[in-house]
């Protein structure tokens, strides 16, 4: 996919596997969630709070992200924190932002 290293080619599995990264990070509200989380763990309420979506709609979300490796879920007493696991993750946003930019 760059220019400066000669990669093989990705295999069916890798493909199917970067996919579903993009597929994850292509719903909004998945993004905003990511948004919410990316300096430090927050709570669920939290969240719901800044995204201004419903508790159901966030839980939802939270539980697709965290079972794709995505974010890391931490239980403390009655709270659970969502936080960020996979920074590469922002990054892709942050360089994907720098280009819309351009």
């Amino acid at each position: 996919m760059s220019k400066n290293k000669k990669l093989p080619p990705l295999t069916e599995a890798e493909l199917r596997h970067l996919a579903g990264r993009f597929k994850l990070l292509g719903e909004p509200m998945r993004l905003k969630i990511l948004q919410s989380v990316c300096h430090e763990p927050r709570t669920v309420n939290d969240i719901v709070v800044a995204t201004g979506s419903t508790q159901a709609n966030v839980s939802k979300h939270l539980a697709l992200l965290a079972m794709a490796g995505i974010l890391e879920r931490e239980k403390d007493g009655q709270c659970v924190y969502y936080g960020m696991k996979d920074k590469l993750m922002l990054r892709l946003c942050e360089m994907v932002r720098a280009q819309l930019k351009d």
